[in-house]
């Protein structure tokens, strides 16, 4: 967690994961003192657009026409993906854009790591907020963060996609050894754990990271100008790096300091 303040300005940026295991203690020290001092709470989602995502998957994810999973995937890749597949039931893929399989893929790897979105930290946060009677809001629309993925170019998304398969044996793994890292506090380990594969598809990085980032810090530099003290709540992937929003808030001269 960091802290960007001014005289009546304090804005606590609370890097997150979306799911977790249950029994995961993540709301004590000082970010439990910063979630009581907090006048409002925002996240990527507000609680609307978070229920209305489904349907709007739904919605984008069919391909205009079938194209087999066999036709997109190598060999050992496709192996992998039917193994993760056969593990909770068919994706549907055949009928799916390359980033919606990939979405469901991710989706499955969690179930299977046993993570729950209900243990999350957006859904802890939103449900003591909402308890207390603060506001919730958020920084993007369902439709705004899929589109995302659904404008990405079709060779970016095939590579997304072929390293996401390629991967997929490992997938448990990593995924528990990024949830660690976050439980620890390890920046070193989460950037390198968040960004060794997306860092190889610079399109992907750019729309689904830096630029995101890039926005959100110019909305906390509008935001300072407001008095009253925000819980901002976003994936802690966006808060490390040099492209994390922590250091591009600094390299405008702005101070943020790591509280937690």
């Amino acid at each position: 967690m960091w802290l960007v303040e001014d005289d009546d300005t304090y804005i606590y940026m609370l890097g997150t994961m979306h799911a977790l295991p249950r029994g995961t203690d993540w709301d004590d020290g000082k970010v439990a003192g910063a979630i009581a001092a907090a006048d409002e709470l925002v996240l990527e989602l507000p609680p609307e657009e978070l229920v209305a995502a489904g349907a709007i998957f739904q919605a984008l994810a069919p391909r205009s026409a079938p194209l087999a999973m066999d036709k997109r995937l190598p060999a050992d890749a496709l192996a992998r993906y039917r193994a993760l597949e056969a593990s909770g039931g068919d994706f549907g893929g055949d009928k799916l854009d390359d980033w919606a399989v990939m979405v469901l893929m991710g989706q499955r790897v969690a179930q299977n790591a046993e993570l729950m979105p209900s243990k999350g930290v957006e859904a802890g946060l939103t449900a003591t907020f909402e308890a207390a009677g603060k506001p919730v809001g958020g920084l993007e629309t369902a439709r705004e963060q899929l589109m995302l993925f659904e404008t990405l170019d079709p060779q970016t998304q095939r590579v997304l996609l072929t390293r996401a398969a390629a991967k997929a044996d490992k997938a448990v793994q990593d995924v528990d050894a990024l949830t660690a890292a976050w439980t620890r506090g390890d920046i070193a380990a989460l950037e390198k754990l968040i960004n060794e594969d997306i860092d190889v598809v610079p399109a992907a990085r750019a729309a689904i990271i830096t630029d995101r980032n890039r926005r959100w810090a110019a909305w906390i530099k509008q935001r300072m100008a407001q008095p009253g003290t925000v819980m901002l709540a976003v994936g802690a992937g966006h808060m490390v790096g040099s492209d994390g929003v922590p250091a591009m808030l600094e390299a405008e001269g702005i101070k943020v300091t790591r509280v937690q």
